[in-house]
């Protein structure tokens, strides 16, 4: 039951994600601005590298390890952010896309997989999936339908 309910969260916040830029085309998506100086190829660059984190750290906390504490690490999450947006700063868009596909069906798999009670209630692992995935994912679907919402409101006054 808690892994349905993980999967259908997972399945619906996600869909309701990728669909906040379907349609646009590759210029588009790498107009910065967003989210402060970010594009959306960055913000989709930036939800898989959060995958990715829980994708490490998920097994980590099942095995009864600790969540990093990236304040001690990276000096806060913005840092972290900011390390991992150069870090990605050279891949094409195509090379974004590949990660984010890849990634995001491994992130699924490994929830397929998990032991049912490690999904219970407010468990660390349930936790460490919300901050890292399914909580996450709106945040960022709101901006971007927020800014493509501006860009048409300025391109409808502006015909020029």
């Amino acid at each position: 039951m808690n892994r349905d309910r993980v999967l259908r969260r997972l399945e619906e916040e996600w869909t309701a994600f990728t669909a906040s830029y379907d349609g646009l085309d590759e210029r588009t998506l790498l107009i910065a601005g967003v989210t402060g100086s970010w594009s959306i190829r960055d913000i989709i660059a930036h939800v898989t590298w959060w995958e990715e984190e829980a994708l490490t750290h998920v097994p980590h906390l099942l095995a009864g390890g600790r969540a990093p504490r990236y304040s001690v690490t990276y000096g806060g999450i913005d840092a972290f952010n900011a390390l991992m947006t150069e870090r990605k700063r050279a891949l094409s868009l195509a090379e974004v896309f590949r990660e984010q596909d890849d990634t995001h069906r491994r992130l699924i798999a490994l929830v397929e997989h998990l032991p049912e009670p490690a999904l219970a209630g407010d468990s660390r692992v349930r936790r460490r999936l919300r901050l890292d995935t399914y909580g996450h994912y709106p945040t960022h679907a709101k901006a971007i339908r927020r800014w493509r919402a501006h860009r048409q409101r300025v391109h409808a006054e502006d015909p020029h």
